[in-house]
């Protein structure tokens, strides 16, 4: 197994850990516990929806980082090969190489939107 195929093991090791964590949060275990309850109160806390935006929450940071990771691979292998020729090339590669790493970014925003719509403890 090379350097490669090792990076990606971990990440998407990295990947189901997150997952957990976001699921077995504190509001996933109120989900799970609340599911006890008799079937004549259903309300908001008992259906999976608190689950579902938890695991939607962890994947949309996942692979909004994993496409961030990708493109910036492709993306800044290119800018340093063109800033290498000619400097005067410095302020695209630089917007470019940003626009990758903004990617990120607006997967971190959508998870904590998710993140906010998990319902509380009443």
């Amino acid at each position: 197994m090379n350097g490669k195929h090792k990076f990606f093991l971990l990440l998407g090791i990295f990947q189901l850990i997150l997952i957990f964590i976001v699921f077995f949060s504190v509001n996933g275990i109120i989900t799970f516990v609340s599911a006890q309850t008799p079937a004549d109160s259903f309300d908001y806390y008992n259906t999976t929806t608190a689950a579902a935006l938890a695991i939607g929450a962890s994947i949309s940071v996942g692979a909004a980082l994993v496409g961030s990771g990708m493109a910036l691979k492709t993306v800044g292998t290119a800018a340093i090969a063109s800033l290498s020729e000619r400097e005067e090339t410095f302020f695209k590669a630089f917007l470019v190489v940003a626009l990758c790493e903004a990617l990120a970014i607006y997967g971190l925003i959508i998870a904590i939107l998710l993140w906010t719509k998990i319902p509380d403890i009443p």
